[in-house]
This record gives structure tokens, C-alpha cells and sequence, in this order.
């Protein structure tokens, strides 16, 4: 396993809502090594998107109850302030692609002006050297060096999704955080994305966060894979061994969902829909959508160390795995 860059232990993270208070990040602990590539998969609505914004703070005023440890390469980033944050940590040491980011370009400002910006206002860059940069990681992502000088109308959906790419690598951040980077995207500009970012994974070890709940492209990038749901990860592994084998029963009701070319067994969908986080289950929370559910899922079962790289949250496994925290 690579070395530890980025450590996340008992993260939460809370929103206050008209219907109380919502924990949309419920004690979630991982770790990504350097140059790796972990994917968060899990239904709309698990908490994915805010578990991005809890790592980077780009929280909204109804936000409140952030919690636990987050490591950077070592350095504890929860005792930092706003300022210091913004000015050390984002863009040089977390970047973020955000959902639907192919809106977040300013349509009256040049491609390569945007791009450059961040070297200029974070590193205090000229503005010849910022492009001369921002030209270099144009190249990068496939895009051609006179797409600096364009306006965003004038690129495609996935010319814009790799300008925003290039944005987020340009002062050559430790790791990259992309939630549903390709969901907007057709097949082919989906593959052209995600050859980019083995492109980025391979020559400049960056390592990435992907935040998708689409199984097939994700398995692309795939070093491991954390599975959410309901505001829980349920799953850790890494990828070889959740593609093929996974041990929570919601890991194996997802992937039976999903098509596949040379099998001709159909995909199955999941019945039930997932609980409301204003209000969840005492135990399992997928226990109510489980057919292998039985006594025991009305306690909140811990983690189970299955293998060196697996951790399952689910009583069907305690006599299977040790007990530990995912």
C-alpha cells in the first residue's frame, strides 16, 4: 500500500433543517494513499456530495456539527482556521471538481484566465507564467493550448468538464476531489474523461476522491472502494476485491444492478428506497431493503476486518472478520 496522504477518522457532519437536525456524514473513517485512486459509490442522497464539502469546508450556512480527525499528509487540518485553510490547504493541497462544474465557469472570462487564476491569487504567479502553466496542464488533460484563449460557450460539455479539471491540477494539488465528474456526459466524453484522469494518476501521482454512483466508470480508476449509505460507509475495500466480491449485502445488491456484457442474467433492482437521515434506524440501516436481514440487525453493527484491505459493517460477518473500524 502506498503512503497514507489523506486520513479521515469519525468525519460527521451535520445540516439543521425545518425537520430537525440531520446527520448526513455519520463517523466516516478512511484513508488514501499517494497516487491513489478511491471511489465513493452509493445511492443519491447518502452523502456523498457532503462528505466532499466537509473535507474541503465548502459548507453551506445550515451546516453545523463538523466532526472528527482529517489528516493531510499528516497535518491535522480540523484545528486550522477558515483562513489559513483557504490560503495552505485548498488548491495546493485539496482541489475539488464540483457536481455539475461544467456551470461553474465564468461565461464572460476566458478559459485560460480562469485557470490561471488560482496560481495568481493562491501563489501570487504573474499572469504570462499562470498561462504558460495553464497551457502545460491543457495539454494534460487533452485539450489544445489555444482552448486558453475561448470562451466556455464555445467548448463541448466534455472540453469545459477538462477545463474544470485543469483548474482544479494547475498548482498541482496533492489530491483531487471529483464528485460526479461524468455524470452529464455521454459515453465516449465519459471514457475521454476518465482516460485524462489515468493520464493525471500515472504521470503526476495525484491522488483522487470519486465521488460517482455510476459502478462501470468508476471501475476505471478504482484503487479502492468505499460504499455509503444512509450517511454510513458500509463497505472498504479495495477494488479488485468489491468488483468481484463484495461482503455487504447492499455492495451485492448494487453490483447484481448493474449490466453486464458477457452475462445474461438481467440486472436486478433493489427494492425499498433509503431511510430518511432525519430519522434513521436504531440498528442496520439497511436492514428494512436486506433480505438477509435477522435478529441481530436491530443493533448498529460495527466494522468487520474481513481481509487486510475489506471492512464490512454487518452482523453477517462477526464470525467471519475481527472487529475494527472503517
Amino acid at each position: 500500500m502506498c503512503d497514507a496522504l489523506l486520513e479521515v477518522e469519525g468525519l460527521t457532519l451535520d445540516y439543521h433543517t425545518r425537520g430537525g437536525v440531520m446527520r448526513a456524514v455519520d463517523d466516516v473513517g478512511f484513508t488514501v494513499g499517494r497516487g491513489e485512486a478511491l471511489v465513493v459509490l452509493g445511492e443519491s442522497g447518502c452523502g456523498k456530495s457532503s462528505l466532499a464539502r466537509a473535507l474541503m469546508r465548502l459548507l453551506p450556512r445550515n451546516a453545523g456539527g463538523l466532526g472528527g480527525r482529517v489528516r493531510l499528509a499528516g497535518r491535522e487540518l480540523h484545528p486550522l482556521d477558515d483562513e489559513t485553510f483557504r490560503r495552505e490547504v485548498q488548491w495546493q493541497g485539496l482541489a475539488l471538481v464540483m457536481q455539475a462544474s461544467m456551470n461553474a465557469l465564468n461565461p464572460v472570462v476566458k478559459v485560460g484566465e480562469q485557470v490561471a487564476e488560482p496560481l495568481r491569487v493562491h501563489l501570487g504567479w504573474e499572469r504570462r507564467r499562470a498561462l504558460a502553466r495553464a497551457a502545460e496542464v491543457f495539454e494534460l488533460v487533452g485539450l489544445p493550448g489555444d482552448f486558453l484563449r475561448r470562451y466556455p460557450f464555445e467548448l463541448s460539455g466534455g472540453m469545459r468538464q477538462r477545463a474544470v479539471l485543469a483548474m482544479a491540477l494547475v498548482a498541482e494539488p496533492d489530491l483531487v476531489i471529483l464528485d460526479e465528474p461524468t455524470s452529464a456526459l455521454d459515453v465516449l466524453t465519459q471514457a475521454g474523461i476518465m482516460n485524462a484522469l489515468k493520464r493525471v494518476k500515472a504521470e503526476l501521482g495525484t491522488g483522487f476522491i470519486l465521488i460517482t454512483h455510476d459502478v462501470a466508470t468508476s471501475s476505471e480508476l478504482a484503487d479502492q472502494v468505499a460504499l455509503m449509505y444512509a450517511g454510513q460507509l458500509v463497505e472498504m475495500a479495495d477494488a479488485a476485491t468489491f468488483f468481484s466480491a463484495p461482503g455487504h449485502p447492499y455492495a451485492q445488491a448494487l453490483m447484481a444492478s448493474v449490466p453486464k456484457l458477457r452475462q445474461r442474467e438481467r440486472p436486478r433492482a433493489i427494492p425499498g428506497e433509503p431511510p430518511s437521515l432525519l430519522d434513521p434506524p436504531v440498528g442496520c440501516r439497511f436492514a428494512a431493503r436486506c433480505p438477509r436481514r435477522f435478529a441481530d440487525c436491530a443493533r448498529l453493527p460495527p466494522a468487520f476486518a474481513l481481509a487486510p484491505r475489506q471492512e464490512v459493517r454487518c452482523w453477517l460477518h462477526q464470525q467471519d472478520g475481527m472487529e475494527d473500524g472503517v
